[in-house]
C-alpha cells in the first residue's frame, strides 16, 4: 500500500517549462505563478539557475560548464536540477502548494524522463517555448547578459560566452513534439510526454497541443498562455512639434520648445516613480521625449522599434491638412469617408498598420520581461491603434480616438484587473 502523500493529488501540479535558453520562459513560468497566485491558488516558481547560483556562488557562466561531453559537469547539472524537483516536490506535498512550476531548459529526453521519474506523485505539464524573431533573441541575450553572474565580463566577453552556452543547449534540444525519425536531435524512437503544450512565446499562441489525460488547472492555464499580460503599461504621446504647431502630417520633426517642457513635466510626475523599460519608436520626437524622461537613470532599458512609428502618409508625407485637402481632395474625400481602411498612396491606413503595431505591442511586453511598470511613447495613430485593443473601440472609432500630449493613459490588462485611465502629468 502506498503511502498516502505518493498518490497522485487532484489539485497539484508540476508545470516543466521546456526551451532554449532566450526563448521567454521565466517571463511565462512567473507570469503563470503570479495570475494562479492572484486567483487564490498556491503557486511557486523553482528556477534552476538560481539554485545553481544559491549553490555555487563563485563564476560558473563560463560556457564550459554546459558543455555536454564533460561528464563530471553534467553529473554536476543533473544534480543541481534533482535538488530544484524535490523542492518543487516538498512544496507541493508539505507547503500545501498547488502548482509548482519547474524553470529550467530542460531540453534533453533524458532530463525530461528523469523529472516524469522523480515527480510521478503528481501530473506534469510540460510547457515549450519557441520564439524565432531574431530582434528579441538579440535583447533577450543582451538582458541575460547582464546578470551578476557575468559582472566579471565585459559586454562583449559575456555575449560570447552566453552564445557558446546556447549552443551546448542545441546540440542537446529535442523538442517535445519529436516524430521519432531520430533527425530532430532526439534519440530514435523517442516519443514526447504524455501532457505538452508548445508556445510561440511572443504571440502567445498555442503551437502544439498534445494531451492524454487533461491536467489539473489546464483549462486557467491554457487561458493564461494566450492571453496578454499588462501589469502596468503608461501609453504616452511625444510632446509638441513643430509639425504639430503647422498641422503637418508625418515627418521627423524634433520637439519644440513646448514639447521639450511638456517632456520635462512627464519626468518630474515620474521621478519618483519606478520605470523598468520604455520603448520608443525609431523617429526623434519620441526618441527625444525618452531622452528627457530618463535624464539621471541609466539603469533603465530602451528600446526603440520601428513597428511603433507613426503611419506611414506616403506621398502626402510633410503636407498640411489643407494641403492635402486642396491639393489631394480624392485622398482627402476617401479618409474622410472610411478613415480607417483609406490608405495614403505609397503609404499605409490604420487597417494596414493594424499587424505592426499589435507586434509592436507583443514585442514591448516581451522584452520588459512583464515588468509592472513599461512606458511605451508613441504617436498618435500608434497610440490609437494600442488603446483600441484595450477599449474594444469599433474600428471606424479608432482613427478619432482622443491622444492628448499632456496627459497619458495607464493600462493594466491581467486575468483579474482591467483598467484603462487617462492622466495627467
Amino acid at each position: 500500500m502506498p503511502h498516502l502523500q505518493s498518490l497522485p493529488s487532484p489539485n497539484k501540479l508540476y508545470v516543466a517549462m521546456v526551451g532554449l535558453p532566450a526563448m521567454g520562459k521565466s517571463v511565462i513560468a512567473y507570469k503563470l505563478q503570479d495570475n494562479l497566485s492572484n486567483l487564490g491558488l498556491s503557486a511557486r516558481v523553482f528556477n534552476n539557475g538560481e539554485v545553481r547560483r544559491r549553490l555555487f556562488p563563485e563564476n560558473t557562466s563560463h560556457a564550459e560548464f554546459y558543455d555536454p561531453n564533460n561528464a563530471k559537469l553534467v553529473a554536476l547539472r543533473e544534480d543541481i536540477a534533482l535538488i530544484n524537483m524535490y523542492e518543487a516536490k516538498d512544496f507541493l506535498n508539505n507547503e500545501s502548494g498547488n502548482v509548482a512550476i519547474l524553470d529550467a531548459t530542460n531540453v534533453s529526453a533524458p532530463r525530461r524522463h528523469k523529472m516524469i521519474a522523480h515527480l510521478s506523485d503528481h501530473p506534469i505539464l510540460f510547457v515549450e517555448c519557441r520564439n524565432h524573431d531574431a530582434d528579441l533573441y538579440a535583447a533577450s541575450v543582451a538582458r541575460k547578459t547582464k546578470l551578476s553572474e557575468f559582472a566579471h565580463l565585459s559586454t562583449e566577453e559575456a555575449q560570447a560566452s552566453f552564445e557558446a552556452r546556447i549552443r551546448h543547449y542545441r546540440s542537446i534540444y529535442c523538442p517535445l513534439d519529436t516524430d521519432g525519425s531520430g533527425t530532430d536531435g532526439c534519440p530514435p524512437g523517442a516519443k514526447g510526454p504524455e501532457n505538452y503544450v508548445i508556445v510561440d512565446s511572443l504571440n502567445h499562441r498555442i503551437i502544439t497541443e498534445h494531451l492524454l489525460n487533461e491536467p489539473p488547472y489546464y483549462g486557467l492555464l491554457r487561458d493564461l498562455l494566450v492571453s496578454d499580460w499588462v501589469k502596468g503599461l503608461s501609453l504616452i504621446r511625444h510632446g509638441e512639434t513643430e509639425f504639430n504647431r503647422e498641422h503637418r502630417i508625418g515627418g521627423d520633426p524634433r520637439l519644440t520648445d513646448k514639447g521639450r517642457q511638456q517632456a520635462r513635466l512627464l519626468a518630474a510626475h515620474f521621478r519618483d516613480r519606478h520605470i523598468s523599460s520604455v520603448v520608443t519608436s525609431t523617429l526623434r520626437r519620441t526618441r527625444e521625449m525618452a531622452d528627457i524622461l530618463l535624464e539621471g537613470r541609466p539603469e533603465v532599458e530602451r528600446y526603440a522599434l520601428k513597428e511603433f512609428d507613426e503611419i506611414d502618409a506616403g506621398v502626402c508625407d510633410a503636407m498640411t491638412y489643407d494641403e492635402v485637402r486642396q491639393l489631394r481632395p480624392g485622398i482627402w474625400e476617401s479618409r474622410k469617408a472610411d478613415k480607417y481602411n483609406a490608405s495614403y498612396p505609397g503609404g499605409e491606413s490604420y487597417a494596414s498598420m493594424k499587424e505592426r503595431v499589435e507586434r509592436g505591442v507583443k514585442k514591448a511586453l516581451y522584452l520588459s520581461g512583464n515588468a509592472e511598470n513599461l512606458v511605451i511613447i508613441g504617436h498618435q495613430a500608434v497610440n490609437r491603434m494600442i488603446l483600441s485593443h484595450f477599449l474594444l473601440r469599433r474600428e471606424e472609432d479608432v482613427p478619432y480616438v482622443y491622444i492628448p500630449q499632456d496627459r497619458y493613459f495607464h493600462i493594466v490588462s491581467t486575468q483579474s484587473r482591467k483598467l484603462v485611465e487617462l492622466l495627467p502629468f
